[in-house]
């Protein structure tokens, strides 16, 4: 739960003994954090292996997209007392609506079955042992944290998961990086014509702005919301606005900013170590983890595989909630961490659906990883018209009321939502030839 104090009301002030900043940070940090999953790692894992350091630009140019449009969500949520999927309901036709959800669901549940895979890839390539047990134990755990902790407890467990992220800071101090090309490939945008560098920058596109993210945090923000009494939908308590949007914004800014530095070092370890000794076709974090043993050295190694499980554990119950929050909101049934198992029963059933189902593709005939390429699919066709509404409903002022999206903000989300566009073209393009 984030503090956000209320104007008028001196006891909101938090006590000494927790620290203000991680007060304050919440959904914002916790949505940045779950961005970097290992599938996600994988993804930059590649990017560094394929492109070197010349595709590090892409961090600083997704930045204040993926910024934009989080904060975006989470204004919704936070100033209509709805997440994204109850806004669509109440005002856009139902077909939109049924289409989305079932297309996100499909995107997470595939999505949640790669991260468990390669969760237990990690904890095999360490400690050995059986892969399959070791991905029911992990996805067992995931939705037992979701329905058997408080959700102050759970919001706390979460929080202090993002800190296995720093692992991979850990990575880039464990290998020699030669900071000239990395400042190079950083300011000095490379652009190339070649097909295989065009689908890395949409692959990192999909993976730095995918629709779960945007469920969850207006979701997160509406549940932070039921659990302090004196918070209101800021429609019918603007005064509240401007310590909420503040808020707001420190919490997406920092969340979206430690995701991005976070992909930033995994992309800087891989081109130093993978690219840089000639290895560039890396298709999982567990190639990835692999490869820099011989290169990069034991500890490298151990950091890198460690990392994954931490971002899994913070990653699949994100992707679950985001799905059961989404579902649920369209077809109005209770929902919510806050809430106990028996009294969104619908709810729990969900995010126990979707990770055995997860789970499950696991003991399949199917790929996981080769799914997640279609849920990569998925997830960026979606993403184009999830942002379109976001947008439409952010700046109406009959849904937003007096805090409807202008200005900066307003002109960075349209411009991230034409990124997405022409990236989910530029995909189905290269899908068809």
């Amino acid at each position: 739960m984030t503090t956000e104090p209320d104007s008028g009301h001196a006891s909101a002030v938090v006590g000494p003994t927790k620290p203000r900043l991680f007060q304050v940070l919440g959904p914002g940090l916790i949505t940045g954090a779950s961005d970097d999953d290992p599938s996600g790692i994988a993804t930059y894992s590649q990017a560094g292996a394929q492109l070197g350091f010349s595709i590090t630009w892409t961090m600083l140019f997704t930045y204040p997209l993926m910024s934009a449009v989080q904060e975006i969500s989470a204004r919704i949520g936070r100033t209509t007392g709805r997440g994204i999927a109850g806004n669509i309901r109440r005002h856009y036709p139902n077909w939109m609506l049924q289409g989305i959800v079932v297309l996100l669901f499909i995107a997470n549940t595939i999505n949640i079955g790669a991260d468990l895979g390669a969760m237990a890839d990690a904890l095999g390539l360490v400690a050995g042992g059986p892969h399959l047990l070791y991905v029911v134990l992990f996805g067992a755990l995931c939705v037992g944290l979701q329905i058997l902790l408080q959700y102050a407890r759970y919001v706390s467990v979460l929080k202090w998961l993002t800190l296995s992220l720093f692992a991979y800071f850990g990575t880039v101090v464990a290998v020699d990086v030669p900071w000239g090309e990395v400042a190079e490939g950083l300011l000095v945008p490379t652009l190339s014509g070649d097909a295989r560098f065009w689908s890395t920058v949409v692959a990192v596109l999909g993976t730095t702005i995918s629709p779960y993210l945007f469920f969850w945090q207006a979701s997160q923000e509406v549940e932070d919301q039921h659990a302090s009494p004196r918070r209101e939908p800021l429609v019918d308590a603007p005064e509240q606005a401007p310590r909420a949007l503040a808020r707001i914004r420190l919490d997406t800014y920092v969340g979206m900013g430690l995701s991005n530095l976070v992909a930033l070092a995994i992309i800087i370890t891989t081109a130093a170590t993978l690219h840089a000794n000639g290895i560039t076709e890396v298709e999982t974090s567990r190639q990835a983890a692999e490869a820099l043993l011989p290169v990069a050295g034991k500890f490298a190694f151990v950091v890198f595989a460690l990392g994954v499980i931490g971002t899994g554990l913070l990653a699949v119950p994100v992707l679950a909630g985001s799905a059961a929050y989404a579902l649920g909101e369209a077809r109005k049934w209770p929902v919510g961490l806050g809430r106990q198992p028996l009294e969104a029963k619908a709810f729990y059933a969900t995010i126990a659906f979707a990770t055995t189902i997860g789970v499950g593709l696991n003991f399949s005939s199917i790929d996981p990883m080769k799914a997640l390429y279609w849920s990569a699919v998925i997830n960026g066709i979606v993403a184009v018209p999830v942002m379109a509404v976001m947008m439409l409903m952010a700046c109406r002022r009959e849904i937003m009321g007096e805090v409807a999206v202008s200005g900066w903000l307003r002109a960075v989300g349209w411009a991230a939502t034409l990124v997405m566009g022409a990236a989910a073209i530029t995909m189905l393009v290269n899908l068809a030839l």
